[in-house]
């Protein structure tokens, strides 16, 4: 650590003086060790110049210290307040690193809410192509299989149309949707058209419940219990038709608490 120029002046001119009160206190001791025969007044004389000169270096050191101490006094009070503007600027910058990363934070939950409420208005869009179904053959209806005392030729039993499905053998398909925890469904729109048809969703949109080509949806859509900050939206969809597979659609929307 470097010293100041004003406390290195203060301790040279403390040294000199010092070093000058020690050169006369040696001249003092020799003189009255040279007159030490010497009369008593002479004697007294000496030794009150002794005593003055001890005063004098006394008063020196005082004064040195003192000097020192009052040329550093400014430095001092100089760096306590650079010190305390130090500290406060600093208490200055993590005031504002933190009221800007809770802006960042604030800003941040208001653009996924908007992304979020944004994504409900317009609805989550789920698809998904169901094929069809297939039954057991009927007995009647086996190759080869007897009639009384007629065979059934194989190549007619194999014209023969197949077995149709009962909707209690369909397997019935879901569609889920994830939307967040916390939302409130406001619509569930469902549609389904032949999967080789391009008739436009609008005009292939069908109520819960009800049934069209041999194929339907569930009367109601089944919620699941919120998890992780979002659950499911389900509906089920059976087709127990054997001549057309089928493409189906949900849309999905929801609100958000303000």
């Amino acid at each position: 650590m470097s010293i100041p120029d004003s406390v290195l002046a203060a301790i040279i001119a403390g040294t000199a003086t010092l070093s000058a009160s020690f050169v006369q206190l040696r001249s003092a001791l020799m003189r009255e060790a040279a007159a030490g025969r010497s009369s008593s007044a002479s004697r007294r004389r000496n030794r009150l110049q002794l005593i003055i000169l001890l005063v004098v270096v006394g008063a020196s050191g005082v004064c040195g210290f003192a000097l020192s101490q009052w040329l550093t006094s400014g430095e001092r009070a100089a760096q306590a307040v650079m010190q305390r503007e130090l500290q406060a600027r600093v208490a200055e910058i993590t005031h504002t690193a933190s009221q800007l990363e809770l802006t960042r934070g604030s800003e941040r939950a208001d653009i996924e809410n908007g992304v979020l409420r944004r994504i409900g208005n317009e609805g989550i869009v789920v698809m998904a192509t169901v094929p069809t179904c297939r039954a057991g053959s009927s007995p009647g209806t086996t190759a080869g299989a007897a009639t009384g005392s007629a065979t059934v030729p194989a190549s007619e039993a194999a014209a023969a149309p197949a077995h149709a499905c009962a909707e209690s053998e369909a397997s019935p398909v879901m569609l889920c949707a994830t939307i967040p925890g916390g939302a409130s469904v406001t619509e569930v729109a469902l549609f389904s058209r032949a999967a080789d048809s391009d008739t436009p969703w609008s005009s292939s949109r069908y109520l819960p419940g009800q049934e069209y080509a041999e194929a339907r949806f569930a009367g109601t859509y089944s919620e699941s219990t919120p998890e992780g900050g979002v659950r499911q939206v389900c509906q089920a969809f059976a087709n127990w038709s054997t001549a057309h597979a089928r493409t189906v659609r949900m849309v999905v929307r929801y609100s958000l608490p303000s």
